[in-house]
């Protein structure tokens, strides 16, 4: 017996949407899909552009998250963070993720379309490095690749005038009664940070007695769930990289593999790592 074949319209779905706001409307499904402009003819230099498109979508609620979960420590509100810093730790997770289908591109796959890279990089990302100055690696050099756009070096300065996520993290422990130095939290904001002893002794502190100190130690734990994340997102990015070109040199002239060996040594929140040796 052949069956009818179901029609949503039976249940009330809407079918029509002539004037009316659509799924893909409401997305911009159409922008979004025509933004894969190949420059040559070679199969994989789709996946290499969607891989990037959908890194610096995933980087763009990142932002967001940071920007909320800032504005919510400084406010004294730091269960509100907690909620959009487990987010950001996920999305990295996410970013993770889209390695294992990049590592599908053989190096043969990759040398049909490199030179149409030209000079471009992914170090040259603004919101990556947006990402870097929010939440404490400022790196001043960094805003040079974007010195072709006033408007980007803007945003990158407007985030150097702003209160990294680990100062406010800081500023947060001080307003809770801890004994974070003075010198650290009346510090130069563009200044790169540097492990400061006093404040491993206040994280410390917390981590011997969390019972007293508890929304200060779940926010430590925040804090280095997403550097955990991150981490593991520099680490398969290395790790692709050094799959597909080995050696070579970066489209963007950077030392390739070993320009992101590099990165991997650099740590975001430092104290909150050496304290597990002393404690």
């Amino acid at each position: 017996m052949t069956k009818t074949p179901y029609d949503p319209a039976s249940e009330g779905a809407q079918m029509s949407f002539d004037g009316r706001l659509s799924y893909g409307d409401y997305l911009q499904i159409d922008r979004i899909l025509s933004s894969q402009r190949l420059l040559t003819g070679a199969h994989d230099e789709m996946l290499f552009i969607i891989q990037h498109q959908t890194s610096e979508l995933w980087m763009r609620l990142a932002l967001h998250e940071l920007d909320a979960a800032r504005a919510a420590i400084a406010a004294d509100k730091a269960r509100e963070a907690f909620k959009m810093l487990a987010r950001i730790a996920r999305i990295f997770e996410q970013l993770n993720s889209a390695w294992d289908v990049l590592r599908t591109m053989t190096p043969s796959d990759y040398t049909t379309f490199r030179e149409g890279l030209g000079q471009s990089s992914g170090f040259q990302s603004h919101q990556y490095r947006l990402i870097e100055f929010a939440v404490g690696n400022r790196n001043l050099a960094m805003i040079r690749p974007h010195a072709h756009r006033p408007d980007l070096v803007a945003l990158l300065e407007a985030e150097l005038a702003r209160p990294s996520l680990y100062d406010e993290a800081l500023r947060y422990l001080a307003r809770q009664g801890l004994p974070v130095p003075q010198d650290v939290l009346s510090r130069d904001l563009r200044a790169h940070w540097t492990p400061h002893e006093g404040v491993q002794a206040v994280w410390e502190t917390v981590y011997r007695d969390p019972r007293a100190h508890w929304e200060a130690y779940e926010l430590a734990e925040k804090l280095v769930d997403f550097e955990d994340y991150f981490r593991r997102w520099r680490f398969n990015h290395v790790t692709t990289v050094e799959r597909v070109i080995g050696f070579k040199r970066g489209t963007g002239g950077t030392a390739g593999v070993q320009y992101l060996r590099r990165m991997l040594e650099v740590e975001l929140f430092p104290e909150l790592w050496h304290l597990r040796t002393s404690l």
